[in-house]
């Protein structure tokens, strides 16, 4: 398939999975197009016209024209300088690598990815949150994440990229959106009654069962495997960690137990102090699940081969 096929096809089932729901995606993207068309002449040149098509700003084509024929892909979660080079070595001996997909934002979708912490409000509104303590919440955190990525180097990894003419894209919120539908839907459907059993459903997804055999499986954080599960709270998507303050309002509107990929040490206290469950299911882990989901999606659109590296590890779910 063509690279273009391949992106597009990534944020479209990225939108379809959104867990805000289609129609709140679709006016987002319809008020980037009314931004756009409102701009000077002169700020157009400066715009990103990607964002008219896709919503996920830590999503894109880092090198490519996008009409190249891709083949074979080198896919992995952190996909950096060493990456590319073991692409282009891959080549050299044989083993034609047409593209490298990163999970995790590089280059110009790095540098603003904290633009997709914006859904985590509306996502914290469908568990009932109030919409103006959510947006309220996050705003500072929005712009710690901001200023932290500002002394990056982001081009690194994308200019050897160029170097190497080696197609290269990343596929971050979409693949997320992917893993957060697929586990809520999963303890929606067999209601965990204790935090024991949540751990067994993750148990059981071969991702999470592979993470286990590597020291590095889920784990209960916040109670025990005894205490009841209540209402989960799926926490997988929205760029990375939001607001440490927003547990008080998760336990306000029902929610017991958070499922996340990961939770800092600030997070944990302030989720201690009101009493909420929380259950690590694994970063990696839960990576490996959103970006296998996403790349089952792909690869029913043409062939496609996979050669998987950098924590990665390919479990397909196509029959």
């Amino acid at each position: 398939m063509k690279l273009r096929q391949l992106y597009e096809t990534v944020v479209a089932k990225g939108i379809e999975a959104d867990p805000r729901g289609k129609k709140t995606v679709l006016k987002n993207l319809e008020k980037a197009k009314k931004k756009y068309k409102d701009l000077k002449k002169d700020e157009k040149e400066f715009f990103d016209i990607e964002t008219l098509t896709n919503p996920y700003a830590d999503t894109r084509i880092l090198y490519g024209t996008g009409n190249e024929e891709i083949r074979t892909a080198l896919v992995g979660i952190d996909m950096e300088m060493g990456e590319l080079l073991l692409a282009d070595r891959l080549s050299s001996k044989g083993q034609k690598i047409d593209l490298v997909i990163a999970h995790h934002p590089e280059g110009k979708a790095f540098a603003n990815f904290y633009e997709v912490m914006h859904m985590q409000a509306d996502i914290l509104n469908k568990f009932g949150v109030p919409i103006n303590i959510a947006e309220g919440l996050l705003e500072g955190r929005i712009k710690e994440v901001e200023r932290s990525l500002s002394a990056a180097n982001h081009t690194r990894a994308s200019d050897m990229a160029a170097l190497l003419d080696m197609p290269f894209m990343c596929v971050h919120t979409p693949a997320d959106n992917m893993v957060q539908g697929y586990l809520q839907k999963a303890f929606d459907k067999k209601s965990p009654d204790t935090l024991d059993d949540v751990i067994k459903i993750l148990k059981e997804i071969p991702e999470y069962s592979e993470a286990v055999k590597n020291n590095a499986g889920p784990k209960v954080l916040l109670g025990s495997g005894e205490r009841s599960a209540g209402k989960i709270f799926v926490d997988m998507t929205g760029g990375t960690g939001g607001a440490k303050t927003i547990f008080e309002s998760l336990v306000n509107s029902g929610v017991s137990t958070i499922v996340g990929m990961h939770l800092g040490e600030e997070h944990r206290k302030e989720a201690e102090k009101h009493h909420m469950n929380v259950v690590i299911a694994g970063h990696i882990s839960s990576d490996n699940l959103g970006v296998n989901l996403i790349l089952d999606e792909v690869q029913k659109k043409g062939k496609l081969k996979i050669v998987a590296c950098s924590g990665f590890r390919r479990f397909s779910r196509l029959k």
